[in-house]
């Protein structure tokens, strides 16, 4: 190889070392990919803020919830033209749906419907060295904490019950990644009020209590609390209902980065700097209501 050629691998590999393996080039150790969540509500209404949000963090995969539109009417060329070639979607018209974009190829997508409803809620895709994420968009299940009286709240307790099912079945080497936006908010310091949010969908017991169960189907590692202990309070929305959202500050925890113990060593390398909560987003101009959360993973 020429000079040119060689600072460009180099350059590369020290991005993206896990392309090493996958050209029979060693990795270089001590450099980590950077994976991205984010619910957008509404990808092609801000996809002026998704692609700053590329442009300044730069993350190799990005996994976006509520993106509001069809397979068809996704705004592929921008992902493209911010060098994100490789895109799955699980598109529904005007609500929900998901997906993932990343600079690397992307394999064995999966599309799984929960509770027999038709939603797009879930896309799965394996990654460079193994790595299968998993991108979901849990219901937020209404106002009205009480499964009896209110359908989307019974609708949310079923679907993360699903999930535990569906994730127990995991093998034990299993190098598994869960993201997105779960509508649980599960510690007490992963809201602005604990006891004012006990009676308050997203924080009462008894979906705390649905989600430890998916966490516990596989062992997970929440991420976010295991590098950023409590009480330290962490929150990634806030209400559109507050003129001053940072002066306000009431937050909740609603987005989510977990892995499997496979992964733990891995999700853990770039320490505490290696998750960040980027709030500033909110304030950009047409915000979603949640900010992204990107995570440095040795892979």
């Amino acid at each position: 190889m020429r000079g040119k050629s060689v600072r460009r691998l180099v350059d590369g590999l020290r991005r993206r070392p896990y392309l090493g393996r996958l050209s029979g080039l060693p990795a270089l150790e001590g450099v980590l990919m950077k994976i991205a969540t984010w619910n957008i509500n509404s990808v092609r209404l801000r996809i002026d803020i998704v692609t700053r949000f590329l442009q300044e963090a730069d993350p190799e995969v990005l996994c976006l919830q509520e993106i509001k539109c069809l397979e068809d009417n996704f705004p592929a060329k921008a992902f493209r033209d911010a060098g994100y070639d490789h895109i799955a979607v699980s598109g529904q018209a005007g609500y929900h749906g998901v997906a993932i974009v990343s600079k690397s190829p992307l394999k064995k997508i999966e599309k799984r419907e929960f509770c027999n409803k038709g939603d797009s809620r879930h896309i799965a895709a394996s990654l460079p060295g193994g790595v299968r994420i998993h991108n979901f968009y849990v219901p937020s299940g209404g106002d009205e904490p009480d499964p009896k009286s209110n359908e989307k709240f019974a609708h949310k307790l079923a679907f993360l019950d699903e999930m535990t099912t569906w994730f127990a079945e995991l093998g034990p080497r299993s190098k598994a990644i869960v993201v997105g936006d779960l509508n649980v908010a599960p510690r007490e310091h992963d809201v602005w009020s604990h006891k004012q949010l006990l009676k308050v969908v997203s924080h009462t017991p008894v979906e705390v209590e649905k989600l430890d169960q998916v966490v516990a189907s596989h062992g997970f590692i929440d991420v976010a609390r295991e590098l950023v202990p409590e009480p330290e309070k962490l929150y990634t929305w806030w209400s559109y209902r507050a003129k001053d959202w940072r002066a306000s500050n009431r937050g909740r925890r609603l987005d989510h980065i977990w892995v499997s113990p496979a992964l733990k060593k891995a999700a853990l390398a770039g320490g505490r700097n290696g998750f960040q909560i980027h709030d500033h987003a909110r304030s950009w101009e047409k915000p979603s209501d949640h900010v992204p959360v990107t995570l440095k993973l040795a892979v």
